[in-house]
This record gives structure tokens, C-alpha cells and sequence, in this order.
């Protein structure tokens, strides 16, 4: 009966191992003070330009790199509110609700929102 018990506690203890390793994958983004920021605490924007729920960005070249996008892993999948686009260079470029996302060059800290309204086509990303 002992050993009964511990068989069964062990593979409980191995099935919610499992668990937390598939729910340790993290969102690309969090929010923080009403704006999605990454995981360095940047604050991230979305660009007029970029259709909704196109599956592409517009901002390439000399724009993504004043604008960074939010890099994905090749093998990103889409979890929630996030999808994974492919830019046209083949990256990977996670979106919110259909839309890229992107840091700016000219925030400098976490907190910097310095890009809103840029051009009136940048937007700070709002969960």
C-alpha cells in the first residue's frame, strides 16, 4: 500500500512538472501602467500603417530601424491576444490584436513613451 501511494504521488508530482514547463511559455509583452511594454520594461508601439490582422508590417528598412520590431523565435507560436507575423525580410514580429509591435530607438528607460503620437501614425500599445 506504501509503495502504491508513492508511485501515485510521484507521477502527480511529474504531471504538474509538466504543467509548469507548458505554462512557463510567457507572453512576448505584459502591461505595466496601462501600456504594453517588452520584457525590458520598453514601452511598445503600434504604427497606423500596418493593416489590422494582415499578417504584415510596413515599416522596413530605415523605419525598423528607428522603429524595432518585437522580435519572435522563428518557431513562435500565436498564445492569446498575440500573433506571430513574418516580415518581409523572413523574421518573425510579434503583433497585439492583429497588430505589430515595435520599441523606439528614442526611448531610452523603461517608461519612456517618447514615440506617442510620432508623426501621428505611432501609437503606444494599450492592452
Amino acid at each position: 500500500m506504501k509503495v502504491k501511494a508513492t508511485l501515485i504521488a510521484l507521477l502527480l508530482v511529474g504531471a504538474f512538472a509538466g504543467c509548469s514547463t507548458m505554462m512557463s511559455e510567457s507572453a512576448p509583452a505584459h502591461a505595466q501602467g496601462g501600456v504594453l511594454v517588452d520584457a525590458k520594461g520598453m514601452t511598445l508601439y503600434t504604427f497606423d500603417k500596418d493593416p489590422a490582422n494582415s499578417g504584415k508590417s510596413v515599416c522596413v528598412n530605415q523605419c525598423a530601424k528607428a522603429w524595432p520590431p518585437l522580435a519572435a523565435p522563428a518557431d513562435a507560436k500565436a498564445m492569446g491576444d498575440y500573433s506571430v507575423i513574418t516580415r518581409s525580410d523572413g523574421s518573425k514580429q510579434w503583433a497585439y490584436k492583429g497588430k505589430p509591435l515595435y520599441t523606439w530607438v528614442k526611448d531610452t528607460k523603461p517608461g519612456d513613451m517618447t514615440g506617442d503620437g510620432f508623426r501621428n501614425v505611432w501609437r503606444v500599445a494599450h492592452p
